[in-house]
């Protein structure tokens, strides 16, 4: 009993000592340029670090909804989304054309072979995580009802000390 409780609490310790700051795990870019996640930087204000993907309807609403105030949220508290997308072999062809037809202003990699997205213990899109300028995880969130995306810009508000 006493053992399962100490493995129980390691496993938990390691959990959370993984999900506290953004792995080194490499992506690609919509080029097929790979780069390296610890080169994700914002000038020491927050990232927003969103996981989506072609075939995931509440992804596009929330990418979509946070773009209609995207523009708004940089100006007030710097931020930056990066949008990851886990779209696999079969569907990534799908992914630069369907950008390209959107009004998002964010950088978009794709995590193909899933890397990243077992990283961070992703199980499933949309999976959002919000990074402080340090580049650790303060808060995360999954799935999308709509007016989510308005806790988020509290979340990154309180973060860049506008609120």
């Amino acid at each position: 009993m006493r053992t399962s409780i100490l493995l129980v609490l390691l496993a938990i310790a390691i959990q959370g000592a993984a999900q506290s700051t953004l792995p080194s795990v490499m992506v690609q870019t919509l080029e097929g340029k790979k780069v390296d996640t610890k080169s994700f930087s914002n000038n020491g204000k927050p990232i927003i670090l969103n996981f989506w993907a072609t075939w995931c309807a509440p992804c596009k609403k929330e990418l979509s909804a946070v773009a209609e105030k995207y523009d708004e949220w940089q100006a007030k508290t710097g931020v930056k989304l990066i949008a990851v997308s886990i779209d696999d072999a079969r569907t990534s062809a799908r992914v630069k054309p369907y950008v390209s037809g959107q009004d998002w202003d964010y950088d978009v990699y794709l995590d193909p072979n899933g890397d990243l997205k077992r990283a961070l213990n992703v199980n499933n899109v949309p999976h959002t995580f919000l990074l402080n300028g340090a580049g650790e995880i303060v808060w995360q969130h999954n799935n999308y009802e709509p007016g989510d995306e308005n806790e988020l810009y509290r979340k990154v508000q309180e973060l860049a000390g506008k609120k």
